[in-house]
């Protein structure tokens, strides 16, 4: 092969793992919460009348979890596997898992969860007249998907295993998980749920004629929340739905082609930081591109894959937070200790750009063993783009921190796209680099201008730490609880339109479910915190009972607002 095609081959390798990686993140995150199975049974064969065990092996696609069957808590639905009463088998008990504890936003106690993949195993019976052949063994998993801001309604999955019955009894089925069975539960007990995990009924909801829909088209949505949030989360979403501006600052409420190219254009700017241009030289004489690379055309591939490094790793960081500890990080992300430390660590960079302390990572470059290389590597320069992201300094490290925390919260609220955000973050970064590695200078020359620069960006990051300072004094403080009947709020949609109209008043709806746990928080802390209910005493309050999303009245109601999952909030403005 010629040198001109290897180059052009490894061009369109690095160019093809970024669009790989694109791909990827737009691909990877569920569509909402599934649950897949596997089954085996102990023994490749099972005689008549014998008793015998089988496995099924569940899987919850991330950043979803199931509660375990004997949760901590009362509103909890647990995970339970039932039997039909006609089936060719009797089934005898179900062995569930132990269950894996994580404190989560919406939940200062524990909770006992499933997550990933968990066997149940089943013990059963085969009749003594059961003649040979195979037979399923048939059941349901009744389950409740949440994530770390909301809950789907309560799902069935429909199973089988396939159990070949034989004369004789089989070998031993290699790979059947181990399973607790001396806490397995008889099926009677499954069948009328076990006193720690029973729950309460569903109220029947509120039912509603066709004036709603009317109703609701004199009435515009100005403000939205999907999933738990705190008080401080709450009021910001109400000052938003009134103000017209997005809550929580950053990109939300803005349209996702302006927040991507804004990113893309911000990672562009990180290469005029102080901790960057003054670099730019230097790294370009590393990895053998500029006039060393022989040609243009070498240069320009050189510079790509040294920018494709860069959008790699950013990428890659934010994947692993978003996607690999979407749930677990969540939590932490809502935390007190977690958001100071946050705004302790950008204190620290930010006094950084006023030389008051030093901070320099890229004389790490010498110990990784990054010299110059004077013929130039795609290798050397795909890697030397990677180490360049860690080691970025103090002025780029709170943009990527904020961008990969807000894209793992905009992910948790639904918006699945948000994962490209850290990976276009860099790929901004990367833009100068094949023309900067093809000889083309057009960056601006580092000189005294620069000391203001860093001077500005020092308050920049001061900015980031005052916010992330003043979410965690937010978290600090416990919400105060009222009186549960002043609250206000009417369980019919239809009356509460009417009224709002009447009295010139805009509507909030609280759409709950007696089987959504972030609902029941949210009702017996933020909803009688008396801050809050004095912030929506101009409101007309309507609780939305939405028990089962899939079943009229409510599949319309919530179709209609374009409800996903619960709790979710709404704010109406009448359009009169």
């Amino acid at each position: 092969m010629t040198r001109s095609k290897r180059e052009k081959g490894i061009g369109a390798a690095c160019l093809g793992m970024l669009v790989l990686l694109a791909g990827y993140a737009a691909s990877a995150q569920p569509a909402g919460p599934a649950v897949s199975h596997a089954a085996l049974v102990e023994t490749s064969a099972v005689a008549p009348g014998q008793t015998f065990r089988a496995a099924v092996t569940f899987s919850v696609d991330k950043p979803w979890h199931v509660n375990a069957r004997r949760p901590l808590d009362e509103f909890l639905i647990p995970t339970l596997v039932t039997f039909p009463a006609d089936g060719p088998f009797r089934v005898l008990r179900a062995a569930y898992p132990e269950a894996v504890l994580m404190t989560l936003s919406f939940s200062p106690e524990p909770l006992a969860l499933y997550e990933g993949a968990f066997a149940v195993g089943i013990e059963a019976e085969a009749p003594a007249d059961l003649a040979p052949g195979t037979y399923p063994l048939k059941g349901t998993l009744q389950y409740q998907a949440c994530n770390d801001k909301m809950c789907a309604p309560p799902a069935e999955a429909q199973f089988a295993v396939e159990v070949t019955v034989a004369a004789a009894a089989g070998e031993k089925t290699a790979g059947f998980p181990e399973l607790n069975w001396d806490q397995a539960e008889p099926l009677a007990e499954t069948a009328e749920n076990a006193e720690t995990g029973e729950t309460a009924a569903p109220a029947e909801p509120v039912a509603a004629s066709d004036d709603w829909r009317a109703l609701a088209e004199r009435f515009t949505v100005s403000g939205r929340l999907d999933g738990y949030a705190d008080k401080a989360g709450f009021l910001a979403f109400v000052e938003a739905a009134e103000t017209g501006k997005p809550a929580g600052g950053g990109f939300a409420g803005k349209g996702f082609l302006p927040m991507l190219l804004l990113v893309v254009f911000g990672g562009l700017l990180l290469n005029l930081t102080p901790c960057v241009l003054p670099l730019i030289p230097i790294n370009v004489a590393i990895i053998g591109a500029g006039a060393r690379a022989g040609s243009k055309t070498r240069g320009f591939l050189l510079g790509a894959a040294y920018g494709a490094g860069i959008a790699l790793v950013y990428g890659g960081l934010g994947l692993a937070v978003v996607l690999g500890v979407s749930s677990a990080f969540g939590a932490i992300n809502s935390t007190v200790w977690f958001n100071a430390a946050i705004a302790a660590l950008f204190v620290v960079l930010g006094v950084a750009m006023f030389d008051l302390i030093q901070i320099d990572f890229s004389r790490f470059q010498a110990r990784l063993g990054v010299r110059r290389n004077e013929n130039g590597s795609f290798p050397a320069a795909l890697f030397m783009g990677g180490v360049s992201a860690l080691l970025a300094g103090a002025c780029v490290a709170p943009v990527v921190i904020y961008t990969i925390l807000h894209a793992q919260d905009l992910y948790s609220q639904g918006h699945r796209a948000a994962v490209l955000l850290p990976f276009l973050l860099g790929a901004g970064m990367a833009l100068p680099w094949p023309f900067l590695g093809a000889g083309l200078s057009f960056l601006p020359k580092p000189g005294k201008w620069m000391t203001w620069v860093k001077y500005a960006f020092g308050v920049f990051i001061l900015g980031f730490a005052a916010y992330y300072g003043q979410l965690a004094w937010s978290l600090s403080g416990a919400p105060q609880a009222a009186d549960a009947s002043a609250g206000g709020w009417t369980p019919s949609l239809e009356e509460g339109l009417r009224r709002a109209l009447d009295e010139k008043k805009p509507v909030i709806v609280d759409f709950w479910a007696t089987w959504c746990k972030n609902c029941s928080l949210m009702d017996k802390t933020i909803l009688k915190d008396d801050e809050v209910l004095s912030r929506l005493e101009g409101y007309v309050k309507v609780k939305y009972q939405a028990e089962n999303l899939t079943q009229s009245p409510a599949r319309e109601v919530t179709g209609h607002f374009g409800v996903l999952g619960l709790p979710t909030f709404i704010v109406l403005t009448p359009k009169e």
